[in-house]
């Protein structure tokens, strides 16, 4: 099978799509430029207040109409299992759609990306008769009853890296779960979920129970988080936007919000990690990845001194490897960045980290590519120092910041970080000391002998600290969608 395309032949989606359709709505027009040659793919407008407003109209109208809280839970099911279906279906249109706008490479985007989203709508839509409440203990002649119900109404606010998947993992179980959903995906790509809204009404979705508003986010997404009638939001995105959201929702009314948020997650190797050329592929992969532009990306190497430089050099051998280009070709093997604000952004931080007393052991440059993307270098920097930028911020690019340690106890200590934990990883075949590590390090995602999300959906999404809380993914992902109910009967 062929993956590379011509970028002219994607249909690239326009509008809102409100009440089960396509909308234009007026407002500050957004140029969408394709992040492998700059080019412009499409524009979408700033929809702010009014396409809010519509939407949570749309939703409302939807919910009385349908009664989709409280149908038969298998025929809620059955509807999210051909809007699976159609997904899948649709997977090379998703997936060209995907890499065209985003960051995403095609090689993985097709039968990656869109059979991933597929499977996150299936996961959840076999939840819909599962959601169980329970009868707690009482005295005789009486009945306590606690039961989960829909909020209504929910609001969701995803990012630009992964913007399928990342959606999926909020309007699958919002919808399993009996709610209508309004969402905003990032003004950086926002084609992909347009497309698959309009699967979802195909499919049998009720209009109006899944919209897609475009726009800023402090405009259209604080549109959404400030909405009375939205009961609760649901938000990915770096922390200082998470903790501007938990404010805003406040400020505007009680509403709970669930935040999956930015990392500096440590890749913990130790001596007895094994074959080091393995090891170098998986370390690599964890920093270098959609070039960086991953929350959970392995930004810290932190690696016991004896193997250092071996498995250092054997990551500069793979950072030299890449093959950057566009995104719609399958043999490119490094992507670009999403724009160049975002570009001068990581480049900015290389440098004020060199400033603080870094050093480059390769790369701390833009590349250069097949075209007139925005591509940086993979970056790997020594000498980072706890009080220096490079390690108390993220850089959101493939940049990689090596410590390294003499005992398990002094690397432990490097793998702390004061603000974030969101995941880490651990590398070695010693049981007893990637258990001690686990149980130590404090994130929210452990990872021994990988660093990275497998295909699974069992596995819940989520950080401590200030790497956000609540859940993504697995029982806890559907459960951020539901409210519980006590009920109390006396019989006597």
């Amino acid at each position: 099978m062929t993956l590379s395309f011509d970028p002219s032949t994607v249909a690239v989606p326009q509008g809102h799509h409100i009440g089960g359709r396509y909308i234009a709505l007026p407002g500050e027009e957004i140029a969408v430029l394709r992040p492998s040659d700059l080019q412009l793919m499409g524009t979408i407008t700033d929809g702010g207040d009014a396409a809010v407003q519509q939407a949570v109209d749309a939703a409302k109208a939807a919910l009385k109409q349908s009664n989709w809280g409280r149908i038969v839970p298998r025929e809620r099911a059955a509807i999210l299992m051909r809007f699976a279906t159609l997904i899948e279906e649709n997977a090379t249109y998703l997936g060209q759609l995907e890499a065209l706008g985003s960051s995403r490479l095609v090689s993985g985007t097709i039968t990656g990306d869109a059979v991933r989203t597929a499977g996150v709508v299936r996961f959840y839509a076999e939840y819909c008769d599962k959601v169980e409440g329970i009868v707690t203990a009482t005295q005789a002649d009486t009945l306590s009853i606690l039961k989960h119900e829909p909020y209504g109404i929910v609001g969701a606010i995803v990012p630009w890296n992964f913007p399928m998947i990342t959606a999926a993992w909020k309007f699958a179980p919002a919808l399993a779960a009996g709610n209508a959903i309004v969402m905003k995906t990032s003004e950086l790509t926002p084609h992909s979920l347009l497309a698959l809204a309009e699967l979802a009404t195909q499919a049998g979705v009720p209009a109006g129970l899944f919209n897609v508003v475009n726009g800023y986010g402090h405009t259209t997404g604080a549109a959404i988080v400030r909405h009375p009638d939205i009961m609760m939001i649901s938000f990915t995105g770096s922390t200082q936007t998470g903790a501007a959201i938990m404010s805003l929702a406040a400020q505007s009314g009680i509403k709970p919000v669930t935040l999956e948020l930015g990392g500096k997650s440590p890749q913990l190797v130790l001596a007895d990690a094994g074959d080091l050329s393995v090891v170098a592929a998986r370390v690599s992969a964890a920093f270098m990845a959609n070039a960086g532009q991953v929350c959970t990306a392995g930004s810290r190497l932190i690696v016991e001194d004896t193997i250092a430089d071996e498995l250092i050099e054997r990551i500069i051998g793979i950072t030299k490897a890449i093959k950057a280009g566009p995104t719609w070709d399958e043999t490119t093997t490094f992507a670009p960045i999403i724009s160049r604000k975002q570009l001068d952004r990581i480049d900015g931080m290389v440098r004020q980290t060199i400033v603080e007393g870094a050093s480059v052991i390769t790369g701390g440059a833009a590349l250069e590519s097949r075209n007139e993307g925005s591509f940086y270098a993979p970056t790997v920097l020594e000498n980072v120092s706890d009080d220096n930028i490079g390690f108390k911020d993220e850089f959101f690019g493939p940049v990689l910041t090596v410590r390294t340690f003499s005992d398990l106890e002094e690397g432990l200590q490097l793998a702390a970080h004061p603000v974030y934990g969101l995941a880490a990883s651990i590398h070695t075949t010693d049981m007893k000391k990637a258990l001690k590590a686990a149980d130590t390090i404090e994130a929210g995602m452990i990872w021994v002998n990988q660093h990275g999300r497998g295909p699974e959906f069992t596995y819940q999404a989520g950080g401590y600290k200030g790497s956000g809380f609540g859940k993504d993914m697995g029982r806890a992902g559907i459960e951020a969608y539901l409210r519980q109910k006590a009920i109390w009967v006396n019989y006597a």
